[in-house]
């Protein structure tokens, strides 16, 4: 289980003092943005909303670790790692009230986020494996131009053309003109138990695609614990299975997460993808359709570490560092509920989105299945007036 806070000092860890802050500001970030969203749900601002608190950190961690052009698998759940990444707010919002996802039209490297469970997985794989193709197709094809390229009759004349001849110059496409990007694939220990997983890990394993599964293991899917849905000792060790590596991380803890994640893409950009498990813990309910006073209560057993509020103890840990003081708390706290109310103000600001638009962005034309649904729902708008309509 690797960890920073409470055994080391933020010197002895890869993240300077800055880089703590900034982890320290997403957090705020996403806890204010949860907050207010909750409140506006039960407003009936938005139809329903899936809480992430006591999961910022673990997101923030990770999302802190990937490169500008590696490629995030997000769900429904992992606001907090868009949010790091760049998607902004105002974006997430407006997809809960029935918008189209990237509204902004933002260039940030994200897929849409799953909402059906385990189904960005193999996804993810063949995006990895899709990275792995182009960057063979490019050094073949660079590796033909030196050595049949323009600088042939040069080649055929002396030292040059010993060098394209023995490949050099193709060894060297080899090592630098590549996809160097690699995968994060994002999903709760509830997607393990689902055939996506294992599809996905197995592909992945057998094409060593440059993917790193990224397990955020909150302690239940939904309803059922994690001592119930799997027989497993850890998530982490499900990655034998498949031949590579599993590894674990307090999930509670930014900066540790940030280690793992940093190690395991340089692993996955290696050709070897990696599983890990981040131990966290879903503070809320499921959804806001979700009674968490039913079935909980299974938990008394975990440790302090696994159910603390990671906001209060990443910045206990900050302030023993001298990184953080009262007044830089507050500023960050200011800054993050003008941005949440900014977002929020720009999405009610946003014309609601036309029927129409639901049916065209599925396929390039319109099936004869959606054309049919269509024009359903246009027969029943014109027979009802559906402003009046319960939502």
């Amino acid at each position: 289980m690797h960890r920073v806070i409470g055994e080391r000092a933020l010197t002895e860890t890869t993240v300077d003092a800055n880089e703590a802050l900034a982890l320290y500001r997403d957090v705020v970030r996403a806890r204010t943005f949860d907050e207010r969203a909750l409140s506006l749900q039960r407003q009936g601002w938005m139809s329903s909303y899936p809480p992430f608190k006591g999961q910022e950190a673990s997101q923030v961690g990770a999302a802190n670790a990937m490169a500008p052009e590696d490629w995030l698998f997000p769900t429904y759940r992992s606001n907090a790692m868009q949010f790091a990444r760049g998607v902004p707010m105002s974006d997430v919002l407006l997809f809960r009230r029935g918008h189209a996802e990237f509204a902004s039209g933002h260039d940030v490297p994200v897929f849409p986020q799953a909402v059906p469970i385990a189904t960005q997985i193999p996804h993810a794989t063949g995006v990895g494996m899709a990275a792995n193709y182009r960057s063979t197709d490019r050094v073949a094809d660079s590796a033909d131009e030196a050595n049949n390229g323009d600088g042939a009759d040069e080649a055929n004349n002396g030292d040059d053309g010993d060098e394209a001849n023995n490949g050099d110059d193709a060894d060297e496409v080899a090592d630098t003109d590549h996809d160097d990007h690699a995968v994060l694939c994002y999903f709760g220990d509830g997607a393990t138990s689902e055939g996506d997983f294992h599809e996905g890990l197995n592909f992945a394993g057998v094409f060593d695609a440059p993917v790193v599964f990224f397990c955020e293991n909150n302690g239940w899917a939904i309803s059922m614990s994690e001592r119930t849905q799997t027989a497993s000792a850890t998530i982490a060790q499900k990655a034998e299975a498949y031949g590579f590596d599993g590894v674990r991380v307090d999930g509670n803890d930014p900066i540790a997460v940030s280690e793992t994640v940093a190690d395991a893409l340089d692993t996955a950009r290696g050709g070897e993808p990696v599983l890990v498990e981040s131990l966290t813990y879903r503070q809320g309910a499921h959804t806001t359709s979700d009674d968490p006073s039913r079935y909980r209560g299974q938990e008394d057993d975990r440790p302090d570490w696994r159910t603390a509020d990671p906001l209060e103890r990443y910045e206990d840990y900050l302030r023993e560092q001298g990184v953080l003081d009262d007044e830089v708390v507050a500023t960050i706290a200011s800054e993050a509920t003008a941005e949440v109310q900014a977002a929020v103000e720009a999405a009610e600001e946003t014309p609601e989105p036309d029927r129409e638009e639901v049916f065209d962005p599925v396929y390039a034309q319109r099936t004869p299945r959606l054309a049919e649904q269509a024009d359903w729902v246009a027969d029943f708008a014109a027979e009802q007036d559906v402003r009046d309509l319960d939502r």
